[in-house]
């Protein structure tokens, strides 16, 4: 059969279509194979980005885990990056520092220890890769450069790996060197290399410079020593192209921070064209979403902008969105170590075709046909963007020509008539003398495998979405020894821990303590204040108590705060209604956090090492304060925001304790 005849009719599918012309495209392993896959993967942190998920209550969290980790399940995700620690702001929140001091080290802080046990339970052969985002103050004595002092700097991301291993038997594969910052050659090879392999850890591979292609490309083919040091180039959103003089280094090319998009149809088209393109365009062999899951407060920056969305703890609710189900069309018949075939490219009328094999006969075939327009991308896709319904015939060859049947799954996101479907396994597609035949629409994505493990994983559907509730108390007595932050508050700056007062053995043993009194090495611009927010961005009119103890003489503050209208990287300009009283025996009222707009001020008789209550009540544009149950300020004018969440904090990073938070919202 010549699949350019003239018009034919064959059983495409078991739907019988007519065709006109059909371009053909070969599927070949005679004259050698591409590059080796490493895998598609999500990345939790960059930062607090997972901060929700630990709340979950069960059933519901393992459900949403088995849909990113569980093998031929959902996502079937291959690779777990995630963020180390370094309490500071790093996009959505801070995540704790293993080290908050020098003399300081606690490997069971945080959550990303517990997520990275989670998705191995679930795929043993999951890897996992840890990058820094910031550092503690004391790794840059003050600075703002850890390159400074490398030696520190390398000792602390070591610990970080030596930990994983000895307190959660978890052995970290790759490490990076600072998100998306300049990089230090002398630090890589002669420091952090050095120290991996002093401590044993010959096997931890280093990847660099989780920013662009250049300079690092150029670098590594400059310094031969460097070169030896460094194992992966990744690049951030990389348009799936790369440069020349990464590909002269023979390395392996990832994109080891991809997607950045909204995770309904859109974003899940989005990320269909790069998981085929990135290694199309730029011969990327993995490709790393941010982030893993959606599971921070909708309204901090980049909301919704995981694989899929677990935002309400409090109500059971979590949405499985389409990329999860897109990344499945490649994860569930592929694995890390499987080939691309050289022929692989684009599709005569827009749209891609990728295939792998096992070198063991078995052969996977993904098709994507997005549109520009319905798969906006943070950085789009360097290719033709018209595309048309086409037919296409593959002829496969050499060790594949004996081939008599594929497998066959399809996603077909139809944006005109709204009514997607994803995932779903179709009759199995024969071949006649190693060809075959598909119509393709636009916005399709196709695999076609020898493989028969496929599988579209469901659970029950969760509890219907419902707000935070208006009603909510927190007392910190009940412990949570797997994590050291306390249900549903999100630090934005500082880091707020569990905390046993042993010093008080009365009604305050138990607390939640602001433990931070350096500046962090940061990767945005912290607030001079610490924070940690708390509810429903729209929450508008609300009473909010919480006892306070400032542990700083003198110069020592802290406040509660409601209609909190920013949080992530812009927390530094964040508004709200913050009562505050101070160590010095004072108090103030500010209309935002650095407290530059005064709305009431005056003598509160406050002092550091005493417990006291904080009332604060907003309702239209009134605001007013009680401390120890009286009246303190009254009906303070307050003009904006007229919405936001409630927040805790302090002055300055200083010690500060804080219990029996309570919230009433109107």
């Amino acid at each position: 059969m010549d699949p350019r005849a003239g018009p034919v009719f064959l059983l495409i599918l078991g739907v019988c279509v007519g065709l006109g012309s059909s371009q053909s495209y070969i599927l070949n392993d005679k004259d050698g194979l591409g590059r080796v896959l490493d895998g598609i993967g999500g990345l939790s942190g960059g930062g607090a980005t997972s901060r929700l998920l630990v709340n979950y209550a069960e059933p519901y969290r393992s459900q949403i885990l088995d849909y990113l980790f569980k093998p031929n399940f959902g996502a079937s995700l291959h690779i777990l990056k995630v963020e180390i620690g370094g309490d500071a702001q790093t996009t959505d929140g801070t995540e704790p520092s293993h080290m908050h001091y020098e003399n300081d080290e606690n490997y069971f802080r945080g959550y990303e220890w517990w997520l990275m046990k989670e998705a191995k339970k679930r795929n043993p052969n999951i890897t996992l890769i840890g990058l820094p985002w910031a550092f503690p103050g004391w790794v840059g004595h003050g600075k703002s450069w850890p390159y400074d002092y490398p030696d520190i700097t390398a000792a602390y991301v070591v610990n970080w790996i030596l930990g994983a291993k000895q307190y959660h038997d978890l052995d970290i594969q790759y490490v990076g060197i600072w998100n998306e910052r300049n990089y230090d050659s002398k630090y890589i090879k002669q420091l952090l290399r050095y120290t991996l392999d002093k401590s044993g850890l010959e096997g931890v591979r280093i990847i660099a410079s989780d920013n662009l292609w250049e300079p690092i490309s150029l670098s590594l083919l400059l310094d031969p020593e460097l070169s030896m040091a460094v194992d992966v180039i990744g690049a951030h959103y990389p348009g799936t192209t790369t440069v020349q003089d990464a590909l002269k280094t023979q390395k392996k090319l990832w994109s080891s921070e991809d997607y950045s998009t909204f995770n309904n149809e859109v974003g899940g088209g989005c990320w269909a064209r790069i998981l085929n393109q990135n290694y199309i365009n730029g011969l990327m062999t993995a490709t790393i979403s941010w982030n893993l899951v959606a599971s921070y407060y909708g309204d901090l920056p980049f909301g919704r902008d995981g694989l899929m969305t677990a935002e309400e703890p409090w109500s059971g609710n979590y949405v499985v969105e389409s990329p999860i189900w897109i990344t499945a069309h490649t994860t569930q018949f592929t694995q890390p170590g499987w080939t691309y075939l050289q022929t692989v490219g684009h599709l005569e009328h827009g749209g891609s075709y990728v295939a792998l094999t096992d070198r063991r006969g078995n052969l996977t075939v993904v098709i994507e046909t997005m549109t520009h327009d319905h798969s906006v991308c943070i950085r789009p896709p360097l290719s033709p963007f018209n595309v048309s319904s086409q037919n296409a015939t593959f002829q496969l060859k050499g060790s594949f020509a004996g081939i008599k049947q594929l497998q066959v799954w399809r996603s077909q996101f139809n944006f005109k008539t709204k009514k997607p479907s994803f995932f779903e396994e179709l009759s199995p597609v024969k071949l006649t003398d190693g060809f075959f035949t598909l119509h393709l629409a636009e916005d399709e994505v196709y695999t076609l495998t020898t493989l028969t493990s496929g599988h579209k994983g469901v659970y029950p559907e969760p509890p219907q979405s419902a707000p935070f509730p208006k009603v909510y108390k927190e007392d910190f007595n009940v412990r949570n020894p797997a994590f050291s932050e306390a249900p549903d508050f999100a630090d934005q700056t500082g880091v707020f821990e569990y905390f046993m007062n042993l010093t008080d053995p009365g009604p305050h043993v138990f607390t939640f303590r602001q433990v931070l009194t350096q500046r962090p090495v940061t990767w945005v611009a912290d607030a001079d204040q610490t924070i940690s927010v708390i509810g429903d961005y729209r929450w508008q009119n609300l009473t909010l108590s919480c006892d306070v103890f400032m542990e700083t003489l003198t110069t020592g503050g802290v406040f509660v705060a409601a209609r909190v209208d920013k949080g992530g990287s812009p927390i530094r300009r964040a508004k709200g209604v913050f009562f505050w009283v101070f160590a010095d025996g004072t108090y103030k009222v500010t209309n935002d956090l650095a407290g530059e707009t005064v709305l009431a001020e005056g003598q509160s008789g406050t002092r550091a090492f005493g417990w006291h209550t904080l009332t604060l009540t907003v309702e239209g544009q009134y605001a007013s304060g009680l401390l120890n149950g009286y009246p303190l300020w009254k009906k303070a004018v307050v003009l904006t925001p007229s919405r936001g969440w409630a927040a805790i904090g302090t002055r300055s990073f200083e010690l500060a304790q804080f219990d029996n938070f309570k919230v009433a919202a109107q």
